[in-house]
């Protein structure tokens, strides 16, 4: 795998754990949608309208969208796609220390084996 393919590879991850945790977080912000009433439904659109959680995942998660296109473009797409799951390890990281949730031995046990799965891909 090339320098390039490895650095648009780790934008990718990081761009998409950091959209997931931000949008996250904005969303526990906003709150539960506890009716699909229209007025509530109205509320909630606006309070993340107004949420820079909300707004900078987007951001990230549109900078990863578009680094994944860019590297399809030159790089092969069984090496690209797994290569990005590693996400799921930076988007568990994530939810454990900045959004502070209880993460069970079985989900620790899952982000290992998606570990192993990608150094295979990548050897």
């Amino acid at each position: 795998m090339d320098f390039l393919t490895v650095l648009m590879i780790t934008v990718i991850v990081f761009a998409n754990s950091a959209g997931d945790v931000l949008i996250t977080r904005g969303m526990k912000r906003v709150g539960e949608i506890s009716t699909l009433h229209p007025r509530e439904i109205l509320i909630v659109a606006g309070k993340v309208l107004l949420n820079r959680d909300f707004h900078l995942g987007i951001f990230f998660l549109a900078i990863g969208f578009f680094s994944f296109l860019a590297v399809l473009a030159w790089a092969d797409m069984s090496l690209v796609v797994p290569a990005t799951s590693i996400v799921y390890v930076f988007s568990i990281l994530g939810a454990k220390f900045v959004l502070r949730e209880e993460v069970t031995p079985l989900r620790w046990a899952g982000t290992v084996l998606v570990c192993a799965g990608v150094a295979l891909i990548c050897l």
